[in-house]
């Protein structure tokens, strides 16, 4: 039959493209290219950074957050070269229990340090899956009108299995902001309790926020971490609530009266605030200008910091004996036969950890 006369169908099949994905050509194995080391312009970095610029500051933060070692270095070279443009800020903590405004508060309460012509940058910390090790980031979201100012700049972080209600790499990411020229580092928590303790040894202004009926919230507080804050905020104090929130915040202030005080010379104190309505948020700076300026005179706040630095150097040995530790081969081998005679009960856990750091062993 002539090529002309033939019947095209939809069950015809045309050839196709010979490809390599077929399994056709010269051949069917894919060939991989070695990965191109990692180059980056350290100078124009840190002038980018110092100038203002957020898209380099996010990246550089990236940098100190990865988990390669290569980026890590690339991260830790740029703060290096920073270091001298840091420390100029005002580092406040925020943290407080789940469903108590956090977000909320730092929105309403950045805004307005904002409009006054501060510069803030918000280090945002939310909770990892300890099934998947994911993590959502929705405070940027939480935040719109916050995230739209030319002086404020977020960065939502995963705790990544860090306790503390923390990132392990918030100081760094902290300094990187300093020499970005912000001058206030808000740094929210992931609200768990009393395990946000740690996030006292990086602030330099510890703020708690606490819900109306102290009596239930103190059950998920504690005394430790009240005697931790610098000041106690009760939120949502507006509407109906106002008059619980007052009452509760004459609670707080008979409670902290038995406490001992978070520095030297200073009354911890409760205030009432709307974040909704902006109530309250001028007196939470006054508060904080005020410890500022008397801690300054007292040399406690240049002293904490340096406390600080000696404690971050002490968790950065545990940090660095951890990953060492784990960096080993031959020991996670020893880790799964372990495991799995623990597993069968055919010996103890405190048997297993002596034979994991035994001198045959741990080598």
């Amino acid at each position: 039959m002539a090529d002309e006369d033939k019947v095209t169908s939809s069950l015809h099949v045309k050839g196709g493209i010979i490809s390599q994905h077929d399994g056709m050509g010269k051949s069917s194995v894919k060939k991989f290219s070695k990965k191109k080391s990692l180059t980056i312009d350290i100078q124009s970095y840190n002038h980018e950074i110092q100038a203002g610029s957020r898209l380099h500051l996010a990246k550089a933060i990236t940098f100190i957050e990865s988990t390669s070692s290569e980026q890590q270095e690339i991260g830790q070279q740029i703060l290096k070269m920073l270091l001298p443009y840091t420390g100029n800020s005002i580092r406040i903590g925020i943290t407080g229990v789940p469903g108590v405004g956090k977000s909320t508060f730092i929105e309403a309460f950045g805004k307005m340090l904002c409009d006054l012509g501060h510069k803030v940058a918000v280090l945002a910390i939310d909770p990892s899956s300890s099934l998947t090790g994911g993590s959502i980031l929705g405070d940027k979201t939480r935040m719109e009108e916050l995230a739209k100012h030319p002086n404020a700049f977020i960065r939502p972080s995963p705790s990544a299995g860090t306790l503390g209600g923390v990132h392990k790499k918030s100081r760094e990411t902290m300094l990187l902001c300093e020499a970005a020229g912000y001058d206030i580092i808000l740094v929210e928590t992931v609200g768990v309790g009393q395990s946000e303790t740690i996030i006292r040894g990086m602030v330099d202004f510890f703020l708690l926020l606490a819900l109306t009926g102290a009596g239930d919230e103190l059950q998920g507080m504690k005394k430790g971490i009240m005697e931790l804050a610098d000041a106690i905020v009760v939120n949502k104090a507006d509407g109906h609530n106002e008059s619980l929130a007052k009452k509760t915040v004459a609670e707080y202030k008979q409670i902290l009266h038995f406490l001992a005080p978070s520095a030297p010379n200073w009354t911890t104190p409760a205030l009432a605030v709307s974040s909704l309505h902006k109530k309250g948020l001028d007196l939470v700076w006054e508060t904080i200008k005020s410890f500022e300026g008397k801690m300054t005179q007292q040399h406690f706040w240049q002293n904490r910091r340096k406390e600080q630095t000696v404690n971050w150097f002490n968790e950065m040995i545990v940090n660095r004996l951890y990953d060492d530790f784990f960096s080993s081969i031959q020991r996670k081998q020893r880790m799964k036969l372990l495991e799995q005679q623990v597993r069968e009960e055919k010996m103890t856990v405190s048997q297993a950890i002596e034979e994991l750091f035994s001198s045959n062993s741990y080598q």
